[in-house]
């Protein structure tokens, strides 16, 4: 927490980058149970929440960025729904905080509001008397200025709420939710632009391509990864006693995962299938692609 003058600067507090578990390591899978996939937080009725000081702030937030050359923050309703839920929990403590007692973490907190599939967050919370004193005095301080600036971070969601004291004064909490969201895609683009990627690997090792044809139960044995969270299940190994098996998890299926260029470059190779399941899990809180690749 950064303390100065009450009448100078606001009480602040940042949290930095908190990065997403990257794909889960083919040879040790996660062992962690699965969550069902949680639709976005409605808005909630909180007649505090002050809809215009939000939109200045996002105006303000992204006049900064665009002079530091930055692409602007794109304002998603999930996040904000996550962030005005902890500026009404600061509200009812008194104080500032990135986390109260019974609240989930920052990055389990954004997932459950938001449908945006997120590897990065971060977050900046303060008091303030107003939004353009606030953003200020954010940019003012190393750690908030590098939220707000970061160039990875592409979505942003703003909770303002009112302090209004006995003595007519009125303060803001203000809460920035910041993250980096990836494409959405449905699992038949997942699966074409991973077999599109497999055959640029087979042309980059001087390998003819190979044939696609999908197993009817391809997608299935991916979904029993996602509902086991983890990459070796029952239906996986029933593949392996037929096929060389790949299974892998990810965000960007264009880009496959570069341990897997010896298998997919085998001389003996004629044919291929892709199966792709989308699910939100504990390991995966925002989301993942699970991905299984059968060779022969």
């Amino acid at each position: 927490m950064h303390r100065a003058s009450r009448l100078l600067l606001p009480l602040v507090l940042s949290i930095g980058t908190v990065a997403a578990e990257g794909p889960a390591d083919p040879v040790h899978p996660a062992r962690l149970k699965t969550v069902a996939a949680t639709a976005a937080a409605p808005d909630i009725p909180f007649h505090d929440y002050d809809f215009q000081w939000e939109q200045q702030l996002l105006e303000l937030a992204n006049q900064s960025r665009q002079q530091a050359g930055l692409q602007p923050l794109t304002l998603d309703s999930g996040l904000s729904a996550a962030a005005r839920l902890h500026a009404r929990a600061m509200l009812e403590a008194g104080q500032l905080s990135h986390r109260f007692d019974g609240e989930p973490a920052l990055a389990n907190r954004l997932a459950v509001a938001t449908r945006l599939q997120l590897d990065q967050a971060g977050e900046n919370v303060a008091f303030d008397h107003d939004a353009a004193q606030g953003h200020d005095h954010l940019m003012h301080s190393p750690p908030h200025r590098a939220n707000l600036l970061n160039p990875a971070y592409n979505v942003v969601g703003l909770g303002v709420v009112h302090n209004r004291g006995a003595g007519g004064e009125d303060r803001l909490y203000i809460v920035q939710d910041f993250g980096h969201a990836f494409p959405s895609y449905i699992p038949a683009e997942v699966k074409e632009r991973v077999a599109v990627g497999l055959n640029q690997m087979r042309r980059q090792a001087s390998e003819p391509d190979l044939k696609r044809h999908d197993l009817p139960n391809a997608d299935d044995a991916a979904c029993s990864m996602a509902q086991a969270d983890k990459l070796g299940t029952a239906p996986i190994h029933e593949l392996a006693q037929h096929y060389s098996v790949l299974t892998f998890t990810t965000l960007l299926p264009d880009q496959l995962p570069a341990g897997i260029n010896n298998a997919i470059a085998g001389r003996g190779l004629r044919n291929f299938s892709v199966g792709a399941c989308y699910a939100r899990t504990e390991t995966y809180a925002s989301g993942i692609y699970w991905v299984v690749v059968t060779l022969e």
